[in-house]
């Protein structure tokens, strides 16, 4: 085997030589598709890097004997293994031939070009193995030494713990799988985008779909700006119709890095492509389908007014029965991997976005709180309690087998990979987040004391410190001090406290919020209706494996099991009272958190706005159809007919049609039994929720936190705003009106899941006059909102009772009032 092999010397058989990317570029290279030239150092040079350095034995030392669910051990092996790749002397012979092809790629140019240098994994004997997304690309890289140092970065690459544990996983041979450097000359787009041969959203097989933005390709591929669409017809190549967005900014080099660069105002609102463009985007489009006979997703660039290609790969959306005709003729099996863009960058978050805390400035360690007990730092008390232990550090997700049993979890913020760590907590401490964060809301759903907002827990606090957390007032002490029970009132262990207090009885049901199977088991004596809003994400946290990963390895069946078997415990837990599963509303940073996760997820800036609820569901039916499996499942074969759906972040009635038959299609349908429910937490869903009634539900969730901060426009993990982030404003307060009066008109039920209905006496009451049906809090505040909403309904009657018998007293003054429409 040759060590370099130019893109015309490569087609798609060559995958056991260049790897996935590599066999692919040169298949399109081959066939005169205007692919950016380059060349690839194949498999066949990184095996002689091994053999001449004698390093397969000293390998495979390391790895044999691995136990890849060891998180440490394996992070150990990788960075052993990659440094000697790394320390080994590249074979002379193979280092000249990748000096002497990058130099013959610079005199084509008549330049040193700046390169992309990309891993492009291979297997022999296992041609259909995909190693996408596992192993390392380097942008702009630039003049012969820095090529040969990146091609032996790519190799090391080849041993990341990530790449090392799917090859176990799957049980592939380390020395069995290659990996080709591809280096190909970058291209410094002017203007960028994707392109979709059958239109992804109608699924209209004679229409192609063009997104376009200004600069280099990431911002469109990320979703970070708002592209241009274009649609054409692919019979007659005419354009058919052009949205034009306004960008403010593009990605661009400079220097050696990639930057936001300021649109000029006057090309802002221009479209991007030409029509001239536009028509041969389509047009290579249409032959690129052609050639693979099967719909293609596209990467473009414009560089200098030249049109390039820099990657395709096969639709995998697609789900109507229209492609049965294109799936039955004979075709080039596109390698899955495809090919990676030259532009494709990763994007920094703005400086600054720490969230600020709204509790007071933080005193300095060793300042004397009340009675001589050392306050070490205070923030928001966020659940309720007093937790002693000693301090545990637990930076990100990957330090999460660090954490001990009863020790105090600190950590910058949390996220739902962190369940795990904070069920082992005695109490929880972080430097950002809100009331409503998730650390907020997971650690009073598990009865844990926690603060939040405290800015600096991790830099004042020490690891091993032994501390005393007060959750009620958001104070951490030194050493264990004793708080009297009666500042603090925490939760008794399973809720015993509470029971033993009467339960009032009130017409407007008080359900809970839980999404841990173990505190179902804990909590479901308390007087609670029902769940009002069971939440997935943290039994799929649990899991630990995005969906898509584990169908990718034939595994759906293991996660709608897995999926089942909790939602069951906690539908058995409170059976026969009603169970409403939240379907999971992972954002994609938490998504990109699970084993396998990066590989599928976007990078979005503002994730809690975007590919989120029910739009992901139908861009993504088949994961969305494990889910409802698994409901199935818990329905029909463990006979808990309890559990009902509800639908998150609803923005549009097409989405509920499209929810309703992606059901229809498993056979799932609304029952007298089986109810189907959807979350307004969107401001759209409020203005259309008379639309949505006609649609067909039967009952509506009114998310608080989302709608109030989209109402309102403030960020509601955001310390420093936290003052004004309140459910009983006005605008909110009309919205809120406006579900719950429209709901009744259409018998459709009603219910709030936050907890202001607990904290705000008269915001419950304003909710039992508008009429609300239900309400949905944690398990902390269960007997509390039940005694508030009891006081709330008794205070209505009497009013109703007293205006009835003025207008009796008044005769004519007053109409008599119709007590059967009276909602208590």
């Amino acid at each position: 085997m040759e060590d370099v092999l130019w893109f015309e010397q490569l087609d798609r058989t060559c995958l056991k030589e260049a790897g996935g990317k590599g066999a692919n570029l040169g298949e399109m290279a081959k066939h005169g598709f205007p692919v950016p030239p380059g060349f690839v150092a194949t498999s066949g040079a990184y095996y002689k890097h091994l053999d001449y350095n004698n390093l397969r034995e000293r390998m495979s030392e390391v790895l044999d004997s691995l136990d890849v669910d060891d998180t440490a051990a394996l992070d150990r092996a990788a960075k052993q293994v990659q440094a000697m790749i790394m320390d080994g002397e590249i074979p002379p012979e193979v280092e000249k031939a990748v000096r002497k092809n990058y130099k013959k790629l610079c005199e084509m140019r008549g330049e040193t070009v700046y390169v992309a240098v990309r891993s492009s994994a291979t297997a022999e004997d296992l041609p259909t193995a995909s190693f996408a997304g596992q192993q390392s690309t380097f942008l702009n890289v630039h003049g012969e030494d820095d090529v040969i140092k990146a091609v032996k970065e790519c190799w090391a690459s080849l041993f990341t713990a990530r790449a090392i544990f799917y090859r176990v996983q799957n049980k592939f041979e380390h020395m069995k799988v290659g990996l080709a450097a591809v280096v190909q000359e970058m291209v410094q787009s002017e203007k960028a985008g994707v392109m979709f041969t059958v239109d992804p959203i109608s699924e209209d097989m004679d229409v192609i779909m063009i997104e376009g933005a200004y600069g280099l390709g990431e911002v469109v591929v990320s979703g970070s700006v708002t592209p241009d669409i274009y649609r054409v017809n692919k019979k007659s190549m005419k354009i058919l119709t052009k949205d034009i967005a306004k960008q403010d900014w593009m990605l661009v080099k400079h220097g050696e890095k990639n930057v936001k660069a300021e649109i000029k105002e006057e090309s802002q609102g221009k479209q991007k492509l030409t029509d001239e463009q536009i028509i041969g985007f389509a047009k290579l489009g249409k032959r690129i389908e052609e050639h693979y006979k099967f719909p293609q997703d596209i990467e473009w660039a414009v560089h200098k007014d030249e049109l390039y290609i820099v990657q395709s790969r096969p639709i995998t959306t697609l789900k109507s029965g229209k492609l049965g005709e294109e799936k039955k003729r004979p075709a080039i099996a596109p390698i899955h991997e495809g090919l990676v863009p030259p532009a494709s960058f990763e994007m920094s978050p703005p400086a600054g976005g720490g969230l600020a805390s709204a509790s007071s400035s933080q005193p300095a360690a060793g300042n004397r709180g009340t009675g001589g007990m050392n306050v070490l730092l205070r923030g928001l008390g966020a659940s309720p309690g007093i937790g002693v232990g000693k301090v545990n550090m637990i930076p990100t997700p990957e330090d999460i087998p660090r954490m001990e049993e009863r020790a105090v979890l600190v950590t910058d913020m949390t996220t739902p990979d962190f369940v795990p760590a904070m069920k082992k907590a005695s109490a929880i401490v972080t430097n950002t987040g809100g009331m409503t964060s998730h650390a907020a809301i997971v650690s009073r759903e598990l009865g844990i004391p926690c603060i939040v907002g405290s800015k600096n827990a991790t830099e004042l606090l020490k690891a091993g410190q032994l501390v005393t957390v007060d959750g009620t007032h958001g104070m951490v002490y030194e050493g264990k001090v004793e708080i009297a029970k009666a500042e603090a009132a925490p939760l008794a262990a399973g809720g015993a406290v509470q029971a033993a207090e009467a339960a009032p009885i009130c017409g407007t049901k008080i359900y809970m919020n839980i999404a841990d199977p173990d505190a179902a088991e804990k909590y479901a004596h308390l007087p609670a209706d029902g769940v009002g809003l069971m939440r997935a994400e943290f039994i799929i946290a649990a899991i630990g494996e995005h969906p898509k990963k584990m169908m990718a390895e034939g595994r759906e069946q293991e996660y709608i099991d897995k999926l089942a078997e909790d939602i069951r415990r906690i539908a058995s837990a409170f059976y026969p009272r009603p169970v409403v599963y939240r379907a999971t509303d992972f954002k994609t940073n938490e998504y990109r958190n699970l084993k396998g996760g990066d590989q599928y997820e976007p990078k979005e800036e503002n994730p809690m706005m975007g590919y989120r609820g029910a739009s992901r569901y139908i861009a993504e039916p088949d994961v969305f159809k494990m889910e409802l499996r698994a409901l199935q499942k818990v329905r029909d074969e463990f006979g808990m007919k309890n559990v009902w759906l509800m639908i998150p972040f609803v923005r549009r009635i097409g989405e509920l049609r499209a929810i309703k038959d992606i059901m229809a299609s498993i056979g799932f349908y609304r029952t007298r039994d089986f109810r189907l429910w959807i979350m307004v937490e969107v401001p759209s869903t409020v203005f259309l929720i008379e639309d949505f009634c006609k649609e067909g539900i039967d009952g509506i969730s009114i998310g608080s936190n989302d709608l109030t901060q989209l109402i309102l426009g403030i960020d509601r993990d955001n310390g420093t705003l936290a003052s004004a982030f309140d459910e009983r404003n006005e605008a909110v307060l009309r919205a809120v009106k406006q579900v719950v009066e429209t709901t009744a008109r259409y018998g459709v039920t009603s219910s709030l899941c936050g907890q202001a209905p607990s904290v705000y006496p008269d915001f419950a009451e304003k909710l039992v006059d508008f009429g609300i049906t239900s309400m949905s809090v944690n398990p902390d505040a269960v007997l509390a909102t039940r005694r508030i909403v009891a006081s709330a309904e008794q205070k209505i009657m009497l009013k109703r009772l007293r205006e009835l018998s003025n207008g009796k007293k008044e005769g004519d003054s007053a109409p008599m009032q119709d007590t059967r429409n009276w909602q208590i």
